[in-house]
C-alpha cells in the first residue's frame, strides 16, 4: 500500500472541502491540524481548488493535501502541478486511474457496485472510495459489498457525520471515512476557523474514544500485591482475580507483583482504534516504547507511551 494511502487510514477521518476562496485555504488547514487532522481533500468543484491546494502545499508542509472530485486527466495534472499528493474521484474513470498509476500518484476512485469493485481490482487498486455511502445503502450495503472482496479496503464518503462515523469505521474493511460536516462551506466563508478546529477535535475524540480502563499499582512483591488486593476486594465487595504477574480488583484496579513501569504504577487508557491513537498522539509529540508493544494475530493490542504522569506510566489498550 502506498505510504500516503496508509497515512490517510491512520488519520481515520478525511475532511472533504469545497473551498470558494483560496485565501481561506491556509487558515483552514491550520484549524484542521489544530483539531488533530493533518489531511484534507479539496474538491475540484470550485475554481479555487488548484490555488488552495498550492497554498497548503507551500505553507503547511505537515498537511497531506489531496484533490477530490477529479474527473479528467487534465484535472489530475493540474492537481499534481499544484502539490496534490493524492487523487479522489467520485467514480471509476479508467483513464484517470491509469494516468495516476503511470505517474505514481495515489488514487482512490469511487465505487458503488460489485462491477465497480472488480474493475478496481483489475486495475490493481487496494483502496477505493465508497460513494455516495449513505445514499447507496450505508453500513448494511457496504458490509455486503465488501464481503467477497477481502483484498480491498474502502473509504466511505457521502452522508457521514459524527452520528454514524463509528458505525462505518468499525467495519473491518473500512480504511477511513471522508466527511464534510466539520468543514461546511458556510463556516469556511465566514472565517469560523476556531469553530472548525473545535468540531474537528470533537470528531477525532469520537473516533478514538479515549477512556480510563484501569489503574495499575506497583506493590513491593507478590505477597504484598495479594494482601493489598484482597484487602480492597473485601472492603468494596468486588471480585478478586488472581493472575501470574498481577491481581485485579474488579476491572479498574490492578496490583502488580513488584515494580512495573512507572514509579507508582501505570494508567491504562482504552481506545477504539489503537493504531490510529498511536498515530494521533505521535502527531502531538508523544513517543511510544517499541519494546512494550503487545500484539495478537498481528494486530497491536497495547503499548506504553514514553512518559510518566504523577509517577504513573501511560498505557494504551485496544478496547
Amino acid at each position: 500500500m502506498h505510504e500516503t494511502i496508509r497515512t490517510l487510514g491512520l488519520h481515520g477521518i478525511i475532511p472533504v472541502v469545497a473551498i470558494d476562496n483560496a485565501a481561506h485555504a491556509v487558515p483552514l488547514a491550520r484549524a484542521l491540524e489544530g483539531g488533530g487532522l493533518h489531511c484534507i481533500e479539496i474538491t475540484f468543484r470550485t475554481a479555487a481548488a488548484a490555488e488552495a491546494i498550492a497554498a497548503i502545499a507551500r505553507e503547511c508542509p505537515t498537511m497531506l493535501a489531496g484533490a477530490g472530485t477529479v474527473l479528467t486527466v487534465d484535472q489530475v495534472k493540474a492537481a499534481q502541478d499544484n502539490g496534490a499528493r493524492y487523487i479522489v474521484s467520485p467514480g471509476l474513470n479508467r483513464k484517470v486511474v491509469e494516468h495516476c498509476l503511470k505517474v505514481g500518484l495515489p488514487v482512490t476512485p469511487g465505487v458503488a457496485t460489485p462491477s465497480d469493485v472488480e474493475a478496481a481490482l483489475d486495475l490493481g487498486l487496494e483502496v477505493v472510495k465508497f460513494f455516495p455511502a449513505e445514499a447507496a445503502g450505508g453500513v448494511k450495503f457496504l458490509t455486503a459489498l465488501s464481503a467477497p472482496y477481502r483484498q480491498l479496503r474502502f473509504i466511505p464518503t457521502g452522508g457521514i457525520d459524527e452520528k454514524n462515523l463509528l458505525s462505518y469505521l468499525r467495519l473491518p474493511r473500512v480504511h477511513a471515512c471522508g466527511g464534510s460536516w466539520m468543514v461546511k462551506p458556510e463556516m469556511i466563508n465566514a472565517g469560523k476557523f476556531d469553530e472548525i478546529r473545535a468540531i474537528t477535535a470533537a470528531a477525532v475524540n469520537t473516533m478514538l474514544g479515549f477512556e480510563l480502563r484501569h489503574i495499575g499499582i506497583n506493590a513491593s512483591d507478590a505477597e504484598s500485591a495479594l494482601t493489598q488486593a484482597t484487602l480492597l476486594a473485601d472492603l468494596l465487595h468486588l471480585p478478586l482475580k488472581q493472575g501470574n504477574s498481577s491481581h485485579f480488583v474488579g476491572t479498574g484496579l490492578e496490583f502488580i507483583k513488584g515494580k512495573g513501569r512507572g514509579d507508582n504504577g501505570h494508567i491504562a487508557i482504552g481506545t477504539n482504534f489503537i493504531e490510529r491513537a498511536v498515530a494521533a498522539l505521535e502527531r502531538r509529540g508523544a513517543r511510544m516504547i517499541p519494546e512494550s508493544r503487545v500484539e495478537k494475530d498481528g494486530r497491536l493490542q497495547a503499548v506504553y507511551l514514553d512518559m510518566d504522569v504523577a509517577g504513573f506510566a501511560l498505557h494504551l489498550v485496544q478496547i
